[in-house]
């Protein structure tokens, strides 16, 4: 019934072009109409960067919801070879991390002026830890996957090959993000997020209602697809658990906190984004199993699309695809942003004149590393996720988290060896080659015992210092 490779286009008609132009079209004016927002507002740099702080709860939730959710094609990767171990990975893990942010950094976070994660490390450690934040943060929001979701979306839908996919759209999402700043992309992503969340809902009522279902997915899926691990170790698993927990030290979620109104706005934001994101997850880890279920011969990180084009009728299918280019799109042009940001305001604010225009040309010598990345990583979205993940995890949770418990015991020489020192020990230990128990043990937990070991050293010998000086 399903065929394991299509043609996007040979299934489209009239109604699907119709209401996918339409989706691009309102996406377009709503960039424009954020960009004309900019251009009356006195401060157009703090609006460029933070839309002036003053991003309301509807915005605050449709924009931090979209710009979470590009690597659509890594879900559909990880469910179609190991099941419900996406969720738990993906989604539940990350639901704790989400709530800690919203109970216990959102008070913290606010009361700092910053623009940016790492200006506020600078600020609460020194200027060491605010360029040694900012790099670890530059690797960390390369959009190395995204960049790689809009390649091989282009390549399924136009046949074009996935790289020349990915300078084309990458170069398009460059145009309108660098140009309107975060409002443009707030504006955009109002659009992105209800076109995306509706698309895989769609998805998931058509699946249960065509072929029914737990019932029929335990039947035509294999048993290791409903374990939570899914074939992989528990420290596998686990490692997956502390990644979740670098939302802690998210630049997105910063940099939404700082552009929102004020304290109750991000705090409810994140509550209510935490919930909608329980409902897309459960859709897209759902949908990419009755993929597996129905097209097993089919490429992982392509099935769930190939499989919902085939599903919906007709206009609909349309408006799936706009959910998918939304999904991606909406997740882009936030990474480029930050990662733009990061460079032209933490690491060379002061060695250029302009720092708007530097953030725009940023933008294009991003595109084109992530783009040479994602070749570097050979299209695997577990492993981009994995490798930058556990590097931001591993080198800054730890000081950041314990910066805030702690205030003024860990000083700006200290956050910065650790986190470099951390990040050594990490790459050295995944770089050799180990066998038995200890090839289980990820290079992950090396580097966050080391962070420990040097921070729990410096915080106790302060607290020496201080009660000598007492006495």
């Amino acid at each position: 019934m399903f065929q394991d490779t299509v043609k996007v286009l040979d299934f489209f008609s009239f109604p699907d072009y119709a209401v996918f132009f339409a989706v691009l079209f309102l996406t377009v004016f709503f960039v424009l109409y954020g960009n004309f927002k900019r251009k009356n507002t006195e401060d157009k740099f703090l609006d460029y960067m933070l839309m002036g702080r003053r991003l309301t709860l509807p915005f605050f939730v449709a924009t931090l919801c979209a710009s979470w959710y590009g690597g659509i094609f890594g879900v559909s990767e990880i469910t179609f070879n190991y099941g419900i171990y996406n969720f738990i990975t993906q989604g539940l893990f990350w639901y704790i991390a989400y709530i800690i942010f919203a109970l216990f950094m959102v008070n913290k976070i606010k009361k700092y002026q910053s623009l940016t994660l790492p200006e506020m490390a600078g600020e609460m450690f020194g200027p060491k830890a605010h360029k040694t934040c900012a790099v670890f943060t530059f690797f960390n929001v390369l959009p190395i996957a995204y960049v790689l979701s809009l390649g091989v979306f282009l390549h399924l839908c136009f046949g074009i090959s996935t790289f020349w996919g990915m300078i084309i759209g990458t170069s398009f999402v460059c145009l309108y993000a660098s140009w309107g700043g975060l409002r443009a992309v707030v504006y955009s992503d109002a659009v992105q997020f209800s076109v995306m969340c509706l698309s895989v809902l769609l998805v998931l009522i058509f699946s249960v209602k065509t072929f029914g279902g737990l019932a029929f997915l335990k039947a035509n899926l294999p048993y290791a697809h409903f374990s939570i691990t899914g074939g992989n170790s528990y420290f596998n698993l686990a490692v997956w658990g502390f990644i979740a927990l670098a939302t802690l030290v998210d630049p997105s979620f910063y940099q939404r906190c700082f552009a929102a109104k004020d304290i109750r706005t991000a705090k409810r934001g994140i509550l209510i984004c935490a919930l909608i994101w329980l409902c897309f997850d459960i859709c897209t880890t759902a949908g990419a199993l009755y993929a597996r279920a129905l097209i097993p011969e089919a490429a992982p990180r392509d099935s769930y699309f190939i499989y919902a084009i085939q599903l919906l009728p007709i206009g609909l299918k349309g408006f799936f695809v706009a959910g998918i280019l939304s999904i991606i799109l909406s997740t882009l042009d936030s990474f480029l942003f930050i990662a733009s940001n990061t460079i032209a305001y933490d690491l060379l604010k002061n060695k250029i004149k302009n720092t708007l225009l530097a953030n725009q040309i940023f933008f294009i010598i991003i595109a084109a590393l992530a783009i040479s990345l994602s070749i570097y990583f050979e299209g695997s979205f577990k492993k981009i996720w994995f490798v930058l993940g556990s590097y931001m995890s591993a080198c800054l949770l730890v000081p950041l988290v314990l910066g805030h418990i702690f205030p003024k015991r860990i000083s700006d020489k200290t956050f910065t060896l650790s986190a470099i020192i951390s990040a050594v020990f990490l790459t050295l230990w995944d770089t050799f080659e180990k066998q038995g128990f200890w090839a289980q043990i990820d290079g992950f937990y090396i580097g966050v015992l080391t962070n420990l070991l040097l921070l729990s050293i410096a915080i106790y010998r302060k607290r020496k210092c201080k009660q000598s000086k007492t006495f």
